[in-house]
């Protein structure tokens, strides 16, 4: 691209409007009766230069503010969606969410699911929104920082007639003693902390040129922040999972490959009572009834940490790291993970025990007891009979006519039994549930009955870690001084000239015009020098009154 050449010998890169040094436009700026431009300083910006190769499209549309918007947009509509239902990590970790989602919310909420909006945060388009984002932010802050920066540094005191002719804020004024003048002007805009520069009897006085700066740290903190967001789907980096462990148990802990478990030495359920509570508990005591609201939950836990490698089929050797009782708001905390108690079940079904007896003589041949976690096969009782589990449903329920199960916990527990004895060599057939006892066709001689049921709570503890809070800190504090930078401040400049015996007063500010022709007023109090006029004011007033006169 060919270098656009000034005549006070700036060379300003091709689509400048405005020269970087003395303001002059440029062949590229065709309004010439309209007031200057001043957006970017009328520099040449990549995304309006270039438009040959597939980078400069690539460029020039990740540059553009509508560009940005979009995306943005996307990013909030796609996240209301993620609201309507609840998130997979806050259903009931016992239910498959394909499942639940149809369970739950009908044809809306299977369609939820398929859409993949259940994970909405982890999904790989909304991560790659959040990319093109943060790609946007990159390219849009670059096109605009780089070249504004540069006409910053390099513009002149001097700047060209036409240049001050067309700001907003410009007066000329003739006077006697024009050296004087210029002194008292010079003193009254340092009275207001302008920053001088003097060339050829002329001034540039500027300040608080930071502030142009305001937007491009908030897009540095947004930029952070966004990392530290897509940071969170790496591993190791976050993790936020419900681990439900039984009393007694001991379960590997989700998210830490292998290296920790947690066993449940016990569970502590307490209530308020109306006679040991406080008077403000009484009335919610006496509406929800006595034993109804918990004042205290907690897990007596174990850490254990893996020693050695895994081995496939062997049970892991474990060594205690730490105990905690781990009550709400009072985590356990080990190696960046913390483990927080929000959830319990109380007494769910572990065990369940029947009697295998004749129906018509009531004689008992044994006692089986089945463990609802590992079941087994086949119970031998002896002197020929035997019980034989052919299937075994941990959450019962009949599907067009066929057993089922919905989840994988036993809340509602069926078996079908093949029952044997010397009699009945070829075993007969029998569907045991709560309070149900279903046979093919209603002829069996024996029947299994319900003998006792063994119950265990369950703890729901969150396992978290997170490397990333640190980065979304950095990055949301980052964002907010740019927000402060930009909005509290803003950058002004006046310039004044010498002309024979004229001196010319223009000034610019990036926005709050008020503040800045208060400031001129100010500084040309104690001169001759006539208060410069806001062409834009000066234009409306012009139009009302012919509008009047009409």
């Amino acid at each position: 691209m060919k270098d656009i050449k000034c005549e006070c010998g700036h060379l300003n890169p091709e689509g400048t409007i405005l020269c970087e040094a003395c303001g002059k436009p440029t062949e590229n700026e065709k309004s010439r009766e309209k007031l200057l431009d001043m957006k970017y300083e009328g520099s040449a910006r990549r995304s309006q230069t270039y438009n040959k190769t597939i980078i400069d499209k690539i460029w020039n549309f990740f540059s553009s503010v509508k560009v940005g918007i979009w995306i943005i947009v996307l990013l909030l509509v796609s996240s209301a969606f993620g609201t309507i239902f609840p998130q997979v990590g806050y259903i009931p970790q016992n239910i498959p969410p394909e499942v639940y989602y149809e369970q739950e919310h009908g044809f809306a909420g299977k369609m939820y699911y398929t859409l993949g909006f259940h994970d909405l945060y982890g999904s790989w388009w909304y991560l790659l929104l959040i990319a093109a984002l943060g790609i946007s932010l990159v390219i849009a802050s670059l096109d605009r920082f780089v070249p504004l920066y540069k006409a910053l540094k390099t513009q002149k005191v001097t700047r060209h007639e036409s240049f001050l002719k067309r700001q907003r804020v410009f007066g000329q004024t003739t006077v006697e003693n024009p050296d004087t003048e210029l002194a008292k002007v010079k003193a009254g805009l340092k009275n207001r902390k302008y920053k001088i520069r003097e060339e050829n009897g002329n001034l540039l006085a500027e300040k608080n040129r930071f502030s142009r700066w305001g937007p491009y740290v908030n897009h540095i903190g947004l930029i952070i922040f966004l990392i530290g967001a897509m940071l969170r789907f790496f591993p190791g980096m976050y993790i936020d999972e419900v681990l439900w462990v039984r009393e007694g148990e001991t379960k590997l802990i989700p998210g830490t490959d292998g290296q920790y478990y947690m066993k449940s030495e016990g569970f502590v359920f307490e209530t308020y009572d109306s006679k040991s509570s406080d008077e403000v508990f009484e009335s919610a005591i006496s509406r929800a009834g006595e034993g109804a609201i918990a004042s205290n939950f907690q897990t007596n836990a174990v850490l254990f940490e893996r020693k050695g490698d895994i081995v496939v089929g062997a049970e892991p050797e474990l060594e205690k790291v730490k105990e905690h009782a781990v009550k709400v708001n009072q985590p356990l905390k080990h190696d960046s993970f913390a483990f927080y108690q929000v959830d319990y079940k109380l007494n769910e079904f572990s065990a369940m025990s029947f009697n295998f007896e004749n129906k018509e003589t009531q004689e008992v041949y044994g006692t089986i007891k089945v463990d609802l976690y590992e079941p087994e096969k086949k119970y031998d009782l002896g002197n020929g009979n035997s019980i034989e589990l052919v299937s075994y449903f941990p959450d019962f329920i009949l599907k067009d006519g066929e057993p089922k199960t919905k989840t994988r916990v036993p809340d509602n527990p069926a078996f079908v039994f093949r029952m044997i004895t010397p009699e009945t060599p070829e075993g007969e057939i029998s569907l045991v549930a709560i309070r149900q006892n279903i046979e093919p066709n209603g002829t069996n001689i024996n029947k299994m009955s319900f003998a006792g049921v063994e119950t265990r709570n369950v703890s729901g503890l969150t396992v978290r870690k997170d490397h990333t809070l640190w980065i979304l800190g950095l990055g949301g504090a980052i964002f907010m001084l740019g927000v402060i930078q930009g909005m509290y401040w803003n950058h002004r400049r006046v310039w004044v000239q010498t002309r024979g015996n004229e001196i010319w007063v223009a000034g610019h500010t990036n926005k709050n015009w008020f503040g800045l022709k208060g400031d001129i007023n100010k500084a040309l109090h104690e001169t001759s020098i006539d208060i410069p006029v806001d062409q834009v004011e000066q234009e409306q007033q012009e139009s009302k009154k012919e509008k009047a006169e009409e």
